[in-house]
C-alpha cells in the first residue's frame, strides 16, 4: 500500500519535471487521502508524502490551502461527492487567481469527484489545462477518463493475482504447510508483525493502459468505448 502512494507521488514529480528541473516552478498541489476509518489510508498517504514532502519543504510544491496533515485531507467513505465538495471549497478559497498544477488523489472514485470540481471551474479548457490528477484501482470510468486526457494516471493492482496468492495461503494453512510470504517487516498490528505477501502495483497512464489492463484481460476493450 505504501508503494501505491509512492507511485502516485513519483508520477506527479516526473510530470511536473521537479526532479530534473526541466519545468519552472513553484507548482501548486492539493492533497487528498482516503477514509479516516480505513487503516489503508495512512499507508497510501505516507507513501506519497515520502516522495512529495521534500519538494514541499523546498517550496517547489506549494499547498495553497494549507491542508497538509492526514486528518485535514481524508475523504469519509472514499466518497467522490465528498471529494468534489472539498475541491470546490479549495478552489473558491485558495485559487482565485492561482492555478492548481497537481492533485494527489488516492483512489479513482475520489479522482472523478475532483475532476468534476475542476471542470466546473473551467479547468480542461485551452487557457486552463487540467492539473495532474492521480488515482488507484484502474476502474473502468477512470481508465476512460485517462484515455480522454482528463485523469492522468491510476495505480493498477491485479485482483486476479491477489486472489491466487490468497487462496494459495489458505490452501497451505489447511494442509499444515507454511504459506509463502515476502514481507516480514511492514504490518505491525501492535501485538506482532503479520507476515504478508506483497504484490507489485503498476502505474498506468495513457502510454501503457492498453498493455497493462486491456491486453492482460483485466478490462475488456469494449467496456472502454
Amino acid at each position: 500500500n505504501e508503494k501505491v502512494g509512492e507511485l502516485q507521488g513519483t508520477y506527479i514529480v516526473e510530470k511536473l519535471g521537479l526532479k530534473d528541473g526541466s519545468k519552472k516552478g513553484p507548482f501548486n498541489i492539493e492533497l487528498f487521502a482516503g477514509s479516516n476509518d480505513d487503516n489503508n489510508t495512512r499507508y497510501f498517504f505516507q507513501g506519497a508524502m515520502n516522495v512529495l514532502q521534500p519538494y514541499i519543504n523546498k517550496k517547489q510544491l506549494v499547498v495553497r490551502s494549507g491542508q497538509t496533515k492526514l486528518n485535514q485531507v481524508t475523504t469519509l467513505r472514499w466518497d467522490g461527492g465528498t471529494a468534489q465538495k472539498r475541491m470546490d471549497d479549495i478552489l473558491t478559497s485558495a485559487y482565485k487567481t492561482e492555478r492548481v498544477d497537481a492533485v494527489l488523489s488516492p483512489y479513482d472514485g475520489i479522482s472523478i469527484g475532483i475532476l468534476s470540481a475542476l471542470k466546473s471551474d473551467d479547468y480542461g479548457s485551452k487557457s486552463k489545462p487540467l492539473p495532474v490528477v492521480t488515482g488507484q484501482d484502474a476502474e473502468v470510468a477512470s481508465v476512460k477518463s485517462i484515455i480522454a486526457d482528463q485523469q492522468s494516471m491510476t495505480v493498477y493492482k491485479d485482483t486476479r493475482q491477489l486472489a491466487k496468492v490468497a487462496s494459495n495461503m489458505v490452501d497451505a494453512l489447511l494442509n499444515d504447510k507454511k504459506p509463502e510470504v515476502n514481507d516480514t517487516k511492514t504490518y505491525d498490528n501492535g501485538a506482532k508483525v503479520v507476515p504478508a505477501y506483497l504484490l507489485e502495483p503498476v502505474a498506468v497512464d495513457k502510454s501503457n493502459y492498453q498493455k497493462e489492463v486491456v491486453d492482460s484481460g483485466y478490462i475488456k476493450e469494449s467496456d472502454l468505448k
